[in-house]
């Protein structure tokens, strides 16, 4: 069983407050925050929470929560995904899931998040067909570097994500005193589908590990007709 929060610092916790500095120095309060999304982990998680069914949350108001967590005022949100491969000739299935994709997009536009998206790439290895999202990694490691310059007032990022690739752009901010702050989730058991690097954990400011009470808390809960 794995702890909820996992500090990298020894700074004093005083109930669910957290000093802004190693030596506890300043309130953070009023930091100004940028949330990044990983859209592939934290959909992947929310359905490992969900026993294989995924759970509908508001990313939203996920992005407030953890925003709040950490003492910031949330200023923007950004998401990384890709849309589901479309051949030539797309079936039934392969349409009505480019349909649904498409209004989950156009509501997390109109609630104002920013999304980014890459592309799917299809290849048949051995008979089967294997996708991956391309270009996606290095669209949320552009905007975390290019942050400093657009966003002049962030004071701390938070990454949502479990990829070691974006270490380099969180060594960048590292050196322009930008804190990040990793929400991530692993187990330390052989079979599990999620693993984080040690080179990750050991780039960002601190880390916390996300917990199915976080997606709970976001639900999105339909309306009786």
């Amino acid at each position: 069983m794995v702890n909820q929060k996992v500090y990298k610092d020894r700074a004093t916790v005083i109930g669910n407050i957290l000093p802004d500095d190693r030596n506890g120095s300043s309130d953070e309060s009023l930091n100004s925050t940028l949330v990044f999304i990983d859209e592939a982990f934290l959909s992947k998680l929310s359905r490992y929470f969900g026993n294989e069914k995924y759970i509908k949350f508001d990313r939203l108001k996920f992005a407030e929560l953890i925003s709040k967590n950490e003492r910031g005022f949330l200023s923007k949100v950004f998401l990384y995904t890709a849309p589901p491969f479309q051949p030539t000739n797309p079936t039934k299935e392969q349409i009505l899931k480019k349909e649904g994709y498409d209004k989950f997009i156009k509501r997390l536009k109109e609630g104002g998040i920013v999304i980014r998206e890459g592309r799917c790439q299809r290849l048949k290895i051995g008979g089967n067909y294997i996708y991956n999202q391309k270009a996606v990694d290095i669209l949320l490691s552009m905007d975390m570097v290019t942050a400093p310059v657009n966003y002049p007032k962030t004071k701390q990022i938070i990454l949502v994500s479990n990829d070691s690739d974006f270490v380099p752009a969180i060594e960048f901010l590292n050196e322009r005193k930008i804190k990040t702050i990793l929400y991530v989730y692993y187990e330390r058991k052989r079979s599990s589908p999620f693993s984080t690097s040690n080179e990750l954990i050991k780039s960002v400011y601190k880390y916390k590990l996300l917990k199915k009470e976080d997606f709970e808390k976001c639900k999105i809960i339909k309306k009786l007709k």
